[in-house]
């Protein structure tokens, strides 16, 4: 067995440990596949996308700003570590483990539990309510136990994808309010550099892996279940999609708030229409996309991937904002956010009746000042 298709000793002693809790969790019936799939949904990206429009378009637009940029930067770094790792799935390494849920990326880390990290870890603690805080981790949990049961992660997968969200969450509680801050300082041409700069980097890395580190790779021996056709080249096709939406979103984002930003307070038959109009040109956009290119695989496939992302992300962020302004569907926020501005009016408040959840989350607190409830951030 070459280098290119020998597995990891290590990594094979760890899953051959991890597939008897596995089989055990299954072996509680198929009865559970159902409850288990619409669990898993909630940090699945789908959903994720739906979520992230109606709060952005219709609740709160600082808010889903900010959901927006954490979700789908800790996103790009889950594609790029799997990309790395080369993980398998339970169900592709062993074929005592049944797959109730289709994936053909690699495993590890855990995109469902880094995600759900970061999402509903993010709205628990800006919630400011224990109650709810603690509604968001137990939902956390659920999502992650859902993954294992369905057979499509090893427990060591989960438990990488929850640490990885916890310091992601952690980094952008404390530093969200000073980037901002920096970033709106930032002229033209130095904030275009560096979203093309923090979004192109991860495809660069993860392409040159793929193509030069990896290139021929083959599942090892050791994998004798149902491994898809290309493992590798789905990792690096998501990877472009979130970088490429990273892209669009900070760029129509910016574009938004040297406008003057946009509100999504309102009535809620205008909001709802907001919703409507809005997310029907995301699905259309997706649903063409699909069916125009779907015989297209490897680097084509990351480009149009990566392309069709930067479309819809900044379609969301800007194209449908300044439609709603345009329409009488919205306005703009008063007073307008200027260039030094982070949101700090009502949330002082709001802050003030944080719960101490535990001292390093009250100091990622005190150095962004929050910021979450005010549409003018």
């Amino acid at each position: 067995m070459n280098a290119r298709t020998a597995g990891d000793p290590a990594m094979d002693v760890l899953w051959e440990a991890e597939t008897a809790p596995i089989e055990w969790l299954q072996g509680l019936g198929d009865r559970l596949v159902g409850p288990m799939a619409v669990v898993t949904e909630l940090g699945s990206q789908t959903f994720i996308i739906a979520l992230l429009a109606l709060i952005f378009w219709s609740v709160n637009s600082g808010l889903g700003a900010r959901l927006f940029v954490l979700a789908v930067g800790t996103g790009a770094l889950n594609h790029l570590l799997k990309g790395f790792v080369y993980g398998a799935r339970p169900s592709w390494y062993s074929a005592q483990i049944a797959q109730h849920a289709a994936e053909s990326s690699f495993g590890m880390p855990s995109g469902h539990a880094q995600g759900s990290t970061v999402l509903w870890g993010y709205l628990g603690v800006a919630s400011g309510r224990r109650a709810l805080l603690w509604a968001a981790i137990g939902l956390i949990a659920l999502i992650c136990l859902s993954r294992v049961y369905l057979g499509v992660h090893f427990i060591s997968d989960i438990v990488v994808g929850v640490l990885l969200g916890v310091a992601t969450l952690w980094a952008f509680l404390r530093w969200e309010g000073r980037v901002l801050a920096w970033w709106r300082r930032l002229d033209t041409v130095r904030w275009v550099a560096v979203a093309a700069a923090v979004s192109l980097t991860p495809c660069l890395i993860g392409a040159a892996w793929r193509y030069l580190a990896r290139d021929g790779w083959e599942p090892p021996a050791e994998w004798i279940g149902a491994t898809p056709l290309d493992p590798a080249g789905y990792t690096l096709a998501g990877l472009f999609g979130l970088s490429g939406a990273l892209l669009g979103g900070l760029v129509g984002f910016t574009l938004l708030d040297r406008r003057g930003w946009y509100s999504a307070e309102g009535p809620l038959p205008a909001r709802a229409a907001r919703f409507v109009l809005g997310i029907s040109v995301v699905v259309s956009v997706l649903v063409f996309t699909d069916l125009v290119f779907v015989s297209v695989t490897g680097p084509t496939e990351a480009l149009l991937r990566f392309l069709t992302y930067v479309v819809v992300a900044f379609w969301a962020s800007f194209g449908a904002p300044e439609l709603f302004l345009r329409s009488g569907l919205a306005r703009r926020p008063f007073p307008p956010p200027g260039p030094g501005r982070t949101g700090r009016g009502p949330v002082r408040r709001r802050a003030r009746r944080m719960i101490p959840v535990t001292r390093t989350m009250r100091s990622c607190y005190r150095g962004v000042k929050i910021g979450v409830v005010s549409d003018i951030s």
